[in-house]
């Protein structure tokens, strides 16, 4: 009988955190993390999909007009997004931080290219039709199992990708940068 209540009791814990992870409208980060919400804010290219990466690790995919809610630790990370080309974005967060990345949709040789723009709550529109979408829409969430298997057919893409970013790209293109000030004040996530 101990045990039932025990399951039942992690079961519904699992249940309250996970529907507010998975809630719409922008959700703090868990205690000691960051959290940077991915948001396409057009409907252009709403059948392609973009992979996102944050260091040797794929975190998640999704497509059209959506977003995706991802908590990382704090301090500095590189995160990077898949197409036709690879677009890094490097980021210096703060425990507590919630961050808004624009992912744009750029015309590329064979298929679409991928943009990574971070902003602020100064860039009233865009930051605008983000919130707009976030508290409209559930983020996309990306299943544990594929992120799993796609980690895994992965595993020689990845590190080619980052040792051209290291040697090569990091040195040729000015990719962007999220500051810790680049936080969203609690105020305006309301």
């Amino acid at each position: 009988m101990k045990t039932l209540k025990l399951i039942i009791a992690v079961a519904l814990l699992y249940a309250v955190s996970a529907s507010a992870v998975f809630a719409k409208g922008f959700q703090p980060p868990s205690e000691g993390k960051a959290v940077i919400y991915f948001v396409r804010v057009t409907g252009w290219g709403g059948a392609i999909s973009f992979e996102y990466f944050h260091g040797d690790k794929y975190i998640g995919v999704f497509k059209g007009k959506n977003y995706m809610r991802y908590e990382c630790d704090p301090g500095e990370q590189l995160l990077w997004a898949s197409s036709e080309n690879k677009e890094f974005l490097t980021a210096d967060l703060k425990a507590g931080g919630t961050y808004v990345v624009i992912v744009d949709v750029i015309m590329g040789g064979w298929k679409a290219h991928v943009g990574l723009k971070p902003i602020t709550a100064d860039d009233t529109e865009l930051f605008e039709r983000a919130k707009k979408l976030i508290e409209k829409k559930d983020p996309v969430v990306t299943p544990q199992a594929k992120i799993d298997k796609m980690n895994k057919k992965l595993a020689e893409f990845i590190p080619k990708m980052l040792n051209r970013y290291e040697n090569e790209w990091k040195n040729e293109h000015n990719f962007r940068h999220i500051s810790p000030d680049m936080a969203i004040p609690e105020d305006k996530l309301k």
